[in-house]
């Protein structure tokens, strides 16, 4: 338990208390300090001695033992001789310059030495087994300190030293509180909202706020939760720290055994002496208990916390705020994940039984200790495990992809290890070149079941992204990745849908039809074919994609469709048993030239123009302007 003493060093070194624990009080020291008289500047011969003098009794006083210390040492017990001293020397003074705190520091260091020999030759002292020696350099209001703030450094194997500075007046007492914070480990709660009356007027009342310090602990449920959020705000006390504050909750009950407890620490006000602060604990040292609630905007006000009173000391109870270890367990629905119902549960059992704890007879020989090896095994086994079913595809495929999971997550890959890795990935692409189907669980999963070819898309990609995350592990496991990320790329540049392919096909479908435009119907059976492949080219039309597979004469016979090939199959056919027509068989250039004897048949002159109706097309008729010459 910790111990505090007051030493005052003027011409001699006084000391206001002793380890006592009726002395460890308020009131005592207070007292104590009202007896003292204002410094006299006759009785200092110089400021070197008046130091000295105080950091020596200061030494003396850490190798008397308290009566807690007393007794675990006289007992004949185990613990006797694992009883240690440790204690802690803060000086508060105005020093000169840096070499005086060095001058200081040796002081301490050679006084200790000496301290600790004479302890060890008798019974009734105890040695300081490590101490820590914290210098305060106070200036004068506006002013700046000669000498520079330094960090805990270490002197010898049991004492280190510090250096803080600090102006006078009110900011002794902030500096003091935070090197409590920091020594203790400490954190601050400010109570919101505490309802008092006034002095004046006893009628009305008024909210106040009562800033408390406790231990650090009482705040590690809020830090994993996440809840802190919106509660931290700078400290109302002054300190350069900042504070959670929780909202005063009107008690209810007394009866203090019916919360749910995980933790109970003491506090103390931070402004002690204030009215606030004092009828805060003079409410709660007559027996009575205050809720702490979370201040939220909006939904249900979660109380966390709990002040109340055990023997005369004030505590905060950390109270539970999920489900209590007495309920029944609840439904997998009620997780974080919300109603989904597909979760690993079995893969989930296999990671537990993988990594099952034990006790281990001898860690002294091994180069990592045994927790930290877990640690680092758990870690590596779960930098990529989806939590669904649906949300993976690799993961239920395992039979498919064994034994490549287990091998990547190893710490070292021998050569046959990376050869069983690349055959698995190898047998992958042999599927996807099959077509044949992957599993696709409808657990969880909304909407339609996407294509094979998007699956094994996603399946590409999930598989890159499981392996990347071990491919730092070792250069074995960087080769199964450079396997995965090569075949990826060998299926998305030989894929039939992809981009590089569809523009190809685009070109060679327009080559051919541009072909067709050349050459002119010759019967009703090629104007048929003529309309079915602008239907075709018409990217509107509906049945553009249904014959969007070409016809195109020069595609290879490999890359042709089944469709492509009856097509030809009939053309070849309907050009062997249709004749051709006569007149583009004696017209040059495969080309019919029409009215080849108008010229000779004519009746009149040249320069007449002749309005001449003919018989075209299907029965029909039309006008037909002929100028000669």
């Amino acid at each position: 338990m910790n111990r505090i003493q007051l030493i005052v060093s003027e011409g001699d070194a006084i000391a206001l208390n002793s380890w006592n624990q009726q002395e460890q009080n308020l009131q005592h020291l207070t007292g104590m300090l009202a007896r003292l008289r204002p410094p006299n500047n006759d009785h200092l011969v110089s400021n070197d001695c008046t130091i000295f003098n105080g950091i020596n009794l200061a030494i003396e006083k850490l190798c008397e033992p308290s009566i807690i210390q007393h007794k675990v040492r006289t007992s004949l017990t185990e613990s006797a001789s694992s009883c240690e001293n440790r204690g802690r020397i803060i000086c508060l003074s105005s020093f000169e310059s840096d070499e005086f705190i060095h001058k200081v520091e040796s002081y301490v260091l050679n006084m200790l030495n000496q301290h600790n020999k004479l302890a060890m030759s008798t019974d009734v002292l105890m040695p300081v087994d490590h101490c820590e020696l914290v210098l305060v350099d106070l200036v004068p209001l506006g002013n700046q300190s000669i000498c520079s703030n330094q960090p805990k450094k270490q002197l010898s194997p049991y004492l280190t030293s510090e250096v803080h500075s600090s102006q006078s007046g009110r900011f002794i007492a902030i500096k003091l509180v935070e090197l409590v914070m920091s020594h203790f480990n400490l954190s601050s709660t400010t109570v919101t909202g505490i309802p008092m009356k006034e002095e004046q007027n006893a009628m009305s009342s008024a909210n106040y706020d009562v800033e408390l310090l406790h231990s650090s602990d009482a705040h590690i449920d809020l830090i994993r939760a996440g809840h802190h959020e919106g509660l931290v705000a700078p400290s109302k006390e002054g300190l350069y720290t900042d504070t959670i504050t929780l909202k005063w909750c009107t008690p209810k009950t007394t009866a203090v055994e019916l919360q749910q407890c995980t933790g109970a620490f003491r506090i103390t006000p931070v402004d002690v002496n204030s009215r606030p602060s004092s009828c805060l604990t003079n409410f709660l040292l007559s027996g009575r208990s205050v809720m702490l609630e979370q201040p939220r905007k909006t939904g249900n006000k979660i109380i966390s916390h709990m002040l109340s009173s055990h023997g005369g000391e004030i505590y905060i109870h950390v109270l539970s705020t999920w489900r209590s270890m007495l309920e029944d367990p609840p439904s997998i629905s009620e997780g974080a994940g919300g109603r989904l119902t597909d979760y690993r549960i079995n893969d989930f059992g296999e990671l537990m039984k993988e990594n099952l704890l034990g006790p281990v007879t001898d860690a002294s020989n091994l180069s990592m200790l045994p927790i930290k090896r877990a640690q680092a095994q758990i870690e590596r086994m779960t930098r990529y495990w989806p939590l669904i079913i649906s949300e993976t595809i690799i993961f239920n495929m395992a039979s498919i992809i064994d034994p490549l999971p287990s091998l990547i997550m190893k710490e070292t890959l021998s050569e046959a290890e990376v050869v069983e890795c690349k055959k698995v990935i190898y047998h992958v692409v042999g599927m996807e070149t099959r077509n044949d189907p992957l599993p696709n669980p409808t657990s969880g999963a909304r909407g339609k079941s996407s294509k094979r070819d998007e699956q094994y898309r996603q399946m590409w990609n999930e598989l890159e992204r499981f392996v990347r995350a071990y491919s730092n592990t070792s250069a074995s496991h960087g080769k199964v990745l450079e396997c995965v990320t090569e075949c990826k790329r060998k299926n998305n540049d030989d894929s039939p849908t992809g981009q590089p392919a569809k523009v190809k096909e685009d070109k060679v479908f327009s080559s051919d039809t541009s072909g067709d435009r050349s050459s002119k119907p010759s019967t009703d059976k090629d104007r048929q074919d003529m309309r079915k492949s602008e239907v075709k080219k018409e990217p509107e039309s509906p049945c553009a994609k249904r014959f969007k597979i070409g016809f195109g004469q020069n595609r290879s016979a490999a890359s042709q469709s089944l469709l492509s090939m009856w097509t030809n199959r009939i053309k070849l056919e309907h050009k062997a048993t249709c004749p051709e027509f006569a007149g583009r068989q004696d017209s040059p250039g495969n080309k019919a030239e029409l009215y080849k004897h108008l010229k000779d048949t004519s009746n009149g002159e040249g320069g007449h123009g002749i309005n001449e109706k003919t018989g075209g097309g299907r029965g029909g008729s039309h006008k037909s302007n002929i100028s000669l010459a």
